[in-house]
């Protein structure tokens, strides 16, 4: 009985083959390589929601602190929505022609070469390309409406659908904007001169200049109002900047009080907050041109401020960009 038992044992191992081997899981000729450390990978950029237009308006000569000093409510009420910078940086000099030609162009002054702060037709246009040029090639409506005529030679008039100057004050200019709105456009400018106008007669911070302030923040809420009537909110995405700050009846110099401007930008895929990466004013054409999914070019100076978005940046972003010159 035992030797039928142990004849049965053997007969079953026989059948089921011998017992796997721990070694034998991989072929001896697989071996597994481990990835190289992606130490310096770039973050991967995210699509923007869709954003079918955008729209940037400056008020000359806004210094950052005049916004809830003077106080400008409805902008203050915006930034609530808003990612934004109180250190963001202009040029140097920071002349309006010069300032918003690097808003507009993406490029330093030593690039554009708007050295000029005065109409002067026979200098010409600001060398590009620019956000305009760009916008115009992609078939986008592109308008401006400004208070000062030099602003067209900020960019090529060919790269300019409507240029119309506006009256004196934000408030004229605001009314000729509304009463002839582009339902359109895809790249709207809108330049309010007055807060300029007053720190250089009255000086920065006077009482002349915070009242035209509070004038210009209610023109804001007026064109943020007739978005919404005309169901293009959503699909707009919104800056308010400056061109440069002022300090007494001045702004010309390297002082901080001069070069710091706000930078505020609202609508699809903005994640409020204030921004803590350093911003400059010729990231203004880089991330409106990113945002409308037009090429960046590759001599522009300016960045997509990505952060404003929730991403990180996959280039580093110096501080200040354009050196002073």
């Amino acid at each position: 009985m035992r030797t039928t038992s142990i004849l049965l044992l053997i007969l079953f191992l026989a059948a089921c083959g011998p017992a796997p081997s721990p070694a034998a899981a991989l072929p001896p000729t697989l071996t597994v390589t481990p990835l190289p450390p992606t130490e310096t990978a770039s973050p991967t950029v995210t699509p923007m929601p869709p954003v079918r237009r955008v729209l940037i308006l400056s008020f000359d000569g806004l210094r950052p602190d005049a916004i809830a000093q003077a106080p400008m409510t409805n902008l203050l009420a915006l930034m609530q929505t808003s990612a934004y910078s109180i250190n963001a940086q202009t040029i140097f000099p920071s002349g309006t022609l010069m300032a918003h030609a690097s808003m507009l162009t993406g490029l330093c002054p030593a690039k554009h070469g708007v050295d000029w702060n005065d109409y002067l037709p026979d200098r010409g246009y600001a060398n590009g390309p620019s956000l305009f040029d760009g916008a115009h090639a992609a078939g986008l409506q592109t308008v401006m409406v400004v208070g000062k005529k030099k602003l067209v030679q900020v960019t090529d008039p060919a790269g300019v659908d409507s240029f119309t100057l506006g009256g004196v004050s934000d408030v004229t200019i605001t009314q000729t904007l509304l009463d002839n709105f582009p339902d359109d456009f895809g790249l709207l400018f809108i330049h309010f001169p007055t807060p300029d106008d007053m720190g250089d007669e009255y000086g920065w911070m006077s009482w002349q200049y915070l009242d035209v302030l509070r004038q210009g923040d209610a023109a804001l809420a007026s064109i943020l109002q007739t978005l919404d009537e005309k169901n293009l909110r959503d699909e707009t995405l919104v800056f308010v900047t400056a061109d440069h700050g002022g300090h007494e009846f001045s702004h010309y110099t390297a002082q901080p009080v001069d070069m710091t401007i706000p930078w505020i930008v609202s609508g699809p895929g903005v994640v409020p907050g204030e921004l803590t990466v350093p911003v400059n004013t010729t990231d203004t054409a880089a991330t409106a041109a990113w945002a409308l999914g037009l090429d960046l070019p590759s001599a522009w100076d300016g960045l997509p401020v990505y952060e404003a978005f929730g991403q990180t940046s996959p280039l580093p972003r110096p501080d200040p960009r354009c050196p002073l010159e």
